[in-house]
């Protein structure tokens, strides 16, 4: 919900001219489901809008309206296709208005589960087991999807990392190969990259002579969750194995975990 907000917040900041209004409005939907809330967000302003013709693609991968580039309002064009992700990765729904010249409203419904008696100790409690600080420490990234690799990245700066994201196996195994020892604090490794997968790099790492290099903790990330492929990830010595979807509140749990052993083999 963070990044979906942050990413419409901005958007209507930034295309919203001098003197123009941007409106956040959230308001509980009856729902029958229980134990969730049914939460409406609606992110309007009176920028410039968007035309009818555009609308069809606005979530896709680095498009931007043409409006947009001409006014030289900068961006990437990947903010609205992480906020789709997100959202159907939630399976929730996403709805737009917008009228060339005239401003845009952006409105997510999504339920939200009811925290439960209790929920804020138990889970100030859990959080200090493994009580890290992430911030300062850096990861290397090995993601070959570009969408996933963003949405990855944007996440772990905002729990404090510093993060390098390179596309295949070859490119991360030198990464280790010509950066000085202790650069990163772990590396992770999507299983299904490019030209030398995951597995194979992390064999090449765990090779390395700098037993600092050797020993980085090893993370996979994988859309398999078959019993054999984990069992293939611990033993070229990964550290841990994350599925996809990534849920990231998991994955935070992972990475305290991970890091505050000080032996990252044990």
């Amino acid at each position: 919900m963070q990044e979906i907000l942050s990413n419409l917040i901005s958007n209507a900041i930034k295309y919203t001219p001098e003197g123009g209004k941007d409106l956040i409005d959230v308001q509980e939907l009856p729902y029958n489901k229980e134990g969730y809330a049914l939460i409406q967000t609606k992110v309007s302003d009176t920028g410039i809008g968007m035309s009818e013709e555009f609308l069809p693609s606005l979530f896709e991968l680095f498009t931007r309206e043409r409006n947009t580039t001409l006014s030289k309002i900068p961006g990437t064009g990947l903010g609205m296709a992480i906020v789709k992700n997100l959202v159907d990765f939630m399976n929730d729904s996403i709805e737009v208005e917008s009228e060339l010249g005239k401003g845009s409203t952006f409105t997510i419904t999504i339920p939200h589960k009811i925290a439960y008696k209790d929920y804020t100790n138990r889970n100030i409690e859990s959080s200090n087991e493994f009580d890290i600080d992430f911030k300062g420490k850096r990861i290397l990234l090995a993601e070959d999807n570009e969408l996933n690799a963003e949405i990855t990245t944007t996440i772990l700066s905002e729990m404090g990392f510093v993060v390098k994201a390179v596309e295949n196996g070859i490119l991360c195994v030198n990464e280790m190969l010509h950066q000085p020892a202790n650069t990163y604090d772990l590396i992770l490794m999507d299983i299904q990259i490019p030209n030398m997968d995951g597995y194979k790099a992390t064999d090449c790492i765990r090779h390395l002579l700098q037993p600092e290099k050797a020993n980085i903790p090893i993370i996979a990330m994988s859309a398999n969750t078959f019993e054999e492929d984990q069992k293939k990830a611990f033993d070229v010595k990964m550290n841990d194995y994350i599925t996809k979807p990534i849920d990231f509140q998991k994955m935070e749990e992972v990475l305290k975990q991970v890091l505050s052993k000080k032996d990252p083999l044990s």
